[in-house]
């Protein structure tokens, strides 16, 4: 698994203090539901630039780790 503390940021007054990537205005949320709708990886990386691939996989880890209870964020 990807570690994700050091991509996920949490802002209160961005995105409504929803989790993050690396401070940008793209949340986990979005990335989840991205590939929830068939978009792949390389798919979502061609439309945002600024995403690198461990962005996304850091949003599964971080999602995983909620999921189970046992997630942690850097502030």
């Amino acid at each position: 698994m990807v570690d994700y503390k050091q991509r996920i940021t949490i802002e209160p007054g961005k995105r409504g203090g929803k989790p993050c990537i690396r401070g940008m205005r793209i949340t986990v949320s979005d990335i989840l539901g991205w590939l929830a709708s068939g978009m792949t990886v390389q798919e979502i990386l061609n439309d945002f630039e600024e995403l690198e691939e461990n962005d996304i996989y850091a949003a599964l880890s971080y999602a995983a780790d909620r999921e189970n209870k046992t997630y942690q964020i850097a502030v």
